[in-house]
C-alpha cells in the first residue's frame, strides 16, 4: 500500500477524507470497520490514540485533540503571517499564490473573512495602489470567494499600470501612428534639434520612449512626467520662450515646419538652458486616479519660466518633408483641446521595482 501515513503534517479531516477515497477506489474491503482498522495502522507510532475508536469520527476527533494539530495549525498560521505575494512582473505566480493561501488558511482553521482579509492585506507589496485599493475593495466582502475576486482584479489592475522607468509607446488616436523621433535625424527648419512625428501605425524601435517620474507611480492630479526616447537618449520636450531686455521672445525660431505651432523636438536638458521636458497628464475624460495601459491621455508643457502659459502635444494628418522623406507632423498649441489632442499611452515593459516586504 502506497498511501502515507499520518505524521502530524497535514489536516486529519483531509488525510481521513483521503484515505476512505483511496480505500474505495482501490476496492479494499467493503468492511467499515476494516477500512478503520487499516487507518489506524497508518497512524505513525509518535502519535498515541486513546482506546475505543470504532469509528471515522471518534479518529477524527482523537487526531484533532492530538498536541501534533494544535503544532500543525499554529505552523500553518505563522507561514500566514510570512507568505509574501509578488506580481507576475517580479517573477511571481499569482495562481499558486492564492492557492498557497488558501490551504494555509484551511490548514490554520482561519475560516472568519476579517481574519483572512488581514492576512492577505499583509502580504501585499507595501506601495500605495495595493495599500489603498485592497483596503476600500475588500470592506464590504463577506466570503473567500468575494475576498479572492477583489484580490485578483486588484492585481489585474495593477500589471497594465505604468511605473517609472517603464516602457511605453503613445499612439495618436485619431490618426493611429506612434508618436517617434530618429536618432540623430534634425529638423531643416526651426531649432535644428532631433526631430519628433507620428511615424509608423504599430509600434517600432523609433516610437519607444521610456516614461520617468519621482515616484512608483503617476497620479493625474499631481505628477510630472519625462519620456525619454529609448534608442537617442534624448528627451521629448520644448523650447520655452523668454523675454529679451526689448520685450521679444528669445527663441521665436523654433517653429513647426509646416503649421507653424510651437516644434516638439528630443533633445539632451543639459545641451541647452532653454528646453523644457517637464509633461503634465491629463486623462481625456476628466477622470482621476493612477495611470494605466490603454489610457487617453492629453499632454501639457510650460510654454515659459516667466507665466503660468502651457502647450498641448498634437498631431494631426498634416505633412512635411525632409530630403525624400515625408513625417507626419507633431507639434504644441494653445489652442481648444480637440480629438487631435488625444494619445493612448501603451506598456509595452512594465519596470520591475523592488518588491518592499
Amino acid at each position: 500500500m502506497d498511501f502515507p501515513k499520518y505524521d502530524g503534517n497535514v489536516n486529519p479531516n483531509e488525510w481521513i477524507n483521503d484515505i476512505q477515497k483511496y480505500l474505495r477506489l482501490k476496492n479494499i474491503s467493503n468492511k467499515y470497520n476494516e477500512h478503520l482498522e487499516i487507518a489506524i495502522l497508518l497512524i505513525d507510532s509518535s502519535i498515541s490514540l486513546p482506546p475505543g475508536i470504532d469509528s471515522f469520527g471518534k479518529l477524527r476527533k482523537a487526531l484533532r485533540e492530538d498536541i501534533s494539530f494544535t503544532i500543525f495549525k499554529n505552523t500553518n498560521k505563522r507561514k500566514l503571517q510570512s507568505l509574501k505575494y509578488i506580481p507576475e512582473s517580479s517573477s511571481g505566480d499569482t495562481s499558486k499564490f492564492i492557492s498557497t493561501f488558501r490551504k494555509l488558511c484551511y490548514n490554520a482553521e482561519i475560516n472568519d473573512i476579517e481574519e483572512q482579509k488581514k492576512y492577505l492585506n499583509k502580504s501585499l507589496p507595501m506601495n500605495e495602489y495595493f495599500s489603498e485599493e485592497f483596503y476600500e475593495r475588500v470592506k464590504y466582502v463577506n466570503s473567500t470567494n468575494e475576498l479572492i475576486g477583489e484580490f485578483e482584479n486588484i492585481v489585474a489592475e495593477e500589471s497594465i499600470m505604468i511605473k517609472s522607468e517603464s516602457i511605453v509607446a503613445l499612439k495618436h488616436v485619431s490618426t493611429g501612428n506612434y508618436l517617434s523621433s530618429i536618432n540623430d535625424l534634425r529638423y531643416t527648419t526651426g531649432s535644428t534639434s532631433q526631430l519628433t512625428f507620428a511615424g509608423s501605425p504599430v509600434p517600432n524601435p523609433n516610437s519607444l520612449w521610456k516614461i520617468k517620474f519621482d515616484k512608483e507611480l503617476a497620479s493625474y492630479a499631481d505628477t510630472p512626467i519625462k519620456l525619454q526616447h529609448v534608442k537617442s537618449n534624448k528627451f521629448l520636450g520644448i523650447y520655452y520662450y523668454e523675454y529679451d531686455n526689448n520685450g521679444r521672445y528669445v527663441d521665436d525660431y523654433h517653429l513647426s515646419p509646416s503649421t507653424n505651432h510651437t516644434e516638439v523636438s528630443c533633445n539632451n536638458p543639459k545641451d541647452d538652458k532653454y528646453w523644457f521636458e517637464d509633461w503634465k497628464l491629463y486623462h481625456s475624460k476628466l477622470e482621476q486616479g493612477y495611470l494605466m495601459s490603454n489610457d487617453i491621455i492629453n499632454l501639457s508643457v510650460k510654454k515659459s519660466t516667466q507665466s503660468s502659459l502651457v502647450e498641448f502635444l498634437r498631431s494631426r494628418d498634416v505633412q512635411f518633408t525632409i530630403g525624400d522623406d515625408t513625417f507626419q507632423e507633431v507639434i504644441c498649441h494653445n489652442e481648444r483641446l480637440g480629438n487631435d489632442d488625444d494619445w493612448c499611452i501603451e506598456l509595452i515593459k512594465q519596470h520591475v521595482w523592488t518588491v518592499d516586504m
